[in-house]
C-alpha cells in the first residue's frame, strides 16, 4: 500500500524588506498568474491533496484572494506569521491544522524557490519507499555556493549540517535546499518547540530541531541537479525569469493578435491575445510578450518578459528585462532591469547596464552594499513610478514606487518611494537679442 501524501507547507512569510523597492515576492507574475498560484498548480499536478501555505500581515489578503479564485481539487488553507522570527516559528504557525493528527507527514517548500518538478517527483518517490525516514533535497554544487551543507555518508544518511563551511571546508558537494519530508509532522513540531524553550539565541530554531532529531531518526538525502533559483534580491527576478522564458518552445501567436508584415519573430517567441506589433518592430527569443501589449515602429524586445497592457513606443529597445503590467515606454532603453506595474520610462531614459569596469554590479540592500553577482544589471524601479524624458540611471540603481523623477536627471543613488526628485535649472538672460 502506497505511504500516504505529505501536506504540503509552504512558507511565504517572513520579511520582504530584501526586495525592495519590489512589493512581494510570492506576487511576481512570471506570465499569466503570480509565482504562489504557479507553484500550487504545479505541486496540485504532483498529486497533493492538502496545503497550507505560511504568510505574513503584509500578504495575507492577497495570498487569500488568490487561493479564492483558484480552481483546484486541493484543499489550501492559509496561516499568518504575525512577525519574521524564522522558519521555526513559521512552521508553528500551522500547527492548529494538524492538533488531532500528529503522525501526518508534511512536505515543506518555500514559495520561492523555483526549480524542475523532478525534484518534488524524485523526493516523493523517495518517500513512498521509506515513510519512516526524513528526506532532505541537496542540491549538487561544483563552485562553492555560501549555504547550509549537508554531511552525508557513502549510504546518503544525513547527520548533519553545516552552515557556510567555506570552500575549503565543505562535508560534500550538496547544498541544502528547502525541499523537506518529514514522516511525522508531531515529532518534528514537538522537537522545534524544545529549541525556543532552550532560550539559545539565533533564528535557526527548525535546523536544530532537525540536528538533534538526526540522532535518533533516519534522515536521508535526494540529491538534486537540476535548475534552482531562488528568489531573496530583486535582481533574482531576472534569474526566474530567463528560468521561464527557457519553457517557451517554438512560437505561439494568438489568433486575435496583430504581427504586421514587416515585424520580425525570431526564435522562441509567445504573443498572448490583442498584442500588436507594428512595423518594423522585431522579438527576439526567448521572448514573452502578455496581453494587449503594444509594440511600436522599430521597437526591439530581446530575451525580455514584456506583460500585460504595456505600450513599448517608437524604436524602444527592452533587452534582457522583466517589464510588468502596465508599462509606458517610449524611445527608450530598458536593459538588465525590472519595472514593476505601472512604471512610466518616457522618452530618451535609459537604464545604465555595464560598470566602467565591467565589474560585478553591486546594489545597496538595506544600507549594505550587495554584490548583484551580474556584470550587467540596469534599474530596478517600484510600482507606479514617474521618470521624465532623459533621465539616465546608473548600474544596480533602484527607485520606490510612486516616486518621480524629472527631465533630464542622472540616477546616481537609490530613491525612496514617494519622494520628487529633479535637477534645477537656471535660465540666464544676458540680452535681449538684436
Amino acid at each position: 500500500m502506497a505511504a500516504q501524501h505529505p501536506v504540503l507547507i509552504i512558507l511565504a512569510g517572513g520579511a520582504s524588506s530584501r526586495m525592495w523597492p519590489l512589493r512581494e515576492k510570492s506576487l511576481i507574475k512570471f506570465g499569466k498568474v503570480p509565482l504562489l498560484q504557479m507553484q500550487l498548480e504545479n505541486y496540485a499536478t504532483l498529486g497533493f491533496q492538502e496545503a497550507i501555505i505560511v504568510g505574513n500581515p503584509e500578504n495575507v489578503d492577497d495570498m487569500r484572494g488568490i487561493v479564492g479564485q483558484m480552481k483546484s481539487d486541493m484543499t489550501i488553507e492559509v496561516a499568518v506569521q504575525p512577525e519574521p522570527k524564522g522558519m521555526g516559528d513559521a512552521l508553528l504557525k500551522a500547527a492548529d491544522f494538524f492538533v488531532d493528527r500528529p503522525d501526518t507527514p508534511i512536505y515543506i517548500t518555500q514559495v520561492h524557490d523555483v526549480t524542475d518538478k523532478s525534484l518534488h517527483e524524485s523526493i516523493l518517490a523517495a518517500y513512498q519507499a521509506e515513510p519512516e525516514t526524513t528526506f532532505l533535497a541537496g542540491v549538487e554544487m561544483e563552485d562553492y555556493f555560501p549555504g547550509g551543507y549537508l554531511i552525508v555518508d557513502e549510504a546518503g544518511k544525513i547527520s548533519g549540517m553545516v552552515e557556510k563551511p567555506g570552500a575549503e571546508n565543505r562535508p560534500s558537494n550538496l547544498v541544502n535546499i528547502v525541499a523537506h519530508i518529514h514522516a511525522h509532522v508531531g515529532r518534528l513540531f514537538d522537537a522545534i518547540r524544545a529549541e525556543y524553550a532552550s532560550d539559545t539565541p539565533g533564528d535557526d530554531h527548525y535546523e536544530r530541531a532537525m540536528d538533534a532529531l538526526m540522532k535518533t531518526h533516519m534522515y536521508r538525502v535526494v540529491p538534486y541537479s537540476g535548475h534552482w533559483s531562488a528568489l531573496k534580491f530583486p535582481w533574482h527576478t531576472l534569474d526566474i525569469m530567463d528560468y521561464f522564458l527557457s519553457k517557451i518552445e517554438g512560437q505561439t501567436v494568438h489568433e486575435s493578435a496583430f504581427v504586421a508584415s514587416t515585424a520580425s519573430l525570431v526564435g522562441n517567441v509567445f504573443v498572448d491575445e490583442g498584442s500588436k506589433i507594428f512595423p518594423g518592430a522585431a522579438i527576439v527569443g526567448p521572448a514573452y510578450v502578455g496581453k494587449d501589449v503594444i509594440v511600436g515602429n522599430n521597437a526591439l524586445i530581446r530575451n525580455s518578459m514584456v506583460l500585460d497592457r504595456c505600450q513599448v513606443g517608437f524604436t524602444t529597445e527592452v533587452a534582457r528585462s522583466y517589464v510588468a503590467a502596465d508599462c509606458n515606454m517610449h524611445a527608450c532603453r530598458v536593459l538588465d532591469s525590472i519595472f514593476a506595474p505601472g512604471v512610466n520610462f518616457s522618452a530618451g531614459c535609459t537604464t545604465a547596464n555595464l560598470r566602467i569596469d565591467k565589474g560585478i554590479v553591486k546594489s545597496t540592500v538595506k544600507g549594505q552594499r550587495i554584490a548583484s553577482g551580474r556584470d550587467k544589471l540596469g534599474a530596478i524601479i517600484g510600482e507606479n513610478a514617474f521618470l521624465g524624458v532623459d533621465v539616465m540611471t546608473m548600474p544596480g540603481i533602484k527607485v520606490g514606487a510612486s516616486a518621480e523623477v524629472g527631465p533630464g536627471t542622472h540616477v546616481l543613488e537609490d530613491i525612496r518611494e514617494n519622494m520628487r526628485v529633479y535637477v534645477k535649472q537656471e535660465l540666464g538672460i544676458i540680452e535681449k537679442k538684436q
